[in-house]
């Protein structure tokens, strides 16, 4: 397998309160997720009862996903599982059905790589995709700290998703691939599909 960049990107825009704040919202999300590095240090991928809204598996632990979850709750004060669940809820037939679930599940459904894509996409941030499997493509535009990448794990094929921390010729992503939150440089990542980039700009809840 080739090692090559990731090209599934989300620009997140800052709620109201950030701006107000003077914070660059791009910043403020790569911040919050590097402060999970130390402190979530395992990987755990096992179902779970979580409370709702806010749920959360121990911050010692989690899967990729979680990663976002944190950092956007940490940063905006927005919740992922809240928005999803009631996304989900509105128009279940529009989500993935590889779970073979009847109705939404508020204690994963969030956490899951393939149903965040789709929220993302039905909030109308889709800019671009690839038209084929490229394998790895070339990200569409420079990347910079706030965007969201996500991809197919090579060999596998698992989705995965990660956060940019650092744009520049040699952009670092946050992570939770195994092991806990990490900040590794995006181009050691092996990649078997990356296929859409999107920018995500959420009202406050």
């Amino acid at each position: 397998m080739r090692t090559r960049r990731a090209v599934l990107g989300l620009l997140a825009a800052a709620p109201a309160f950030a701006a107000r704040a003077g914070l660059d919202p791009g910043v403020s999300l790569a911040s919050a997720a590097r402060r999970q590095v130390g402190v979530t240090t395992g990987y755990d991928p096992a179902y779970r009862r979580i409370a709702y809204p806010e749920g959360d598996v121990p911050r010692a632990s989690g899967v990729c996903a979680d990663v976002i979850i944190r950092a956007v709750r940490d940063a905006w004060r927005l919740d992922l599982q809240r928005l999803v669940h009631e996304d989900m809820a509105r128009d279940f037939p529009a989500y993935p059905r590889r779970w073979a679930l009847s109705r939404p599940d508020a204690n994963i459904d969030h956490r899951r790589v393939p149903n965040l894509e789709t929220y993302w996409s039905r909030q109308g941030a889709l800019i671009w995709r690839a038209r084929s499997r490229t394998g790895g493509a070339e990200f569409p535009a420079p990347l910079a700290p706030g965007y969201i990448l996500t991809w197919r794990l090579a060999f596998h094929g698992v989705p995965h998703v990660a956060l940019v921390a650092e744009g520049g010729r040699w952009p670092r992503i946050v992570q939770n691939i195994g092991g806990g939150a990490h900040d590794d440089l995006l181009a050691g990542m092996e990649i078997h599909a990356a296929e859409a980039h999107y920018r995500w700009r959420q009202p406050l809840a």
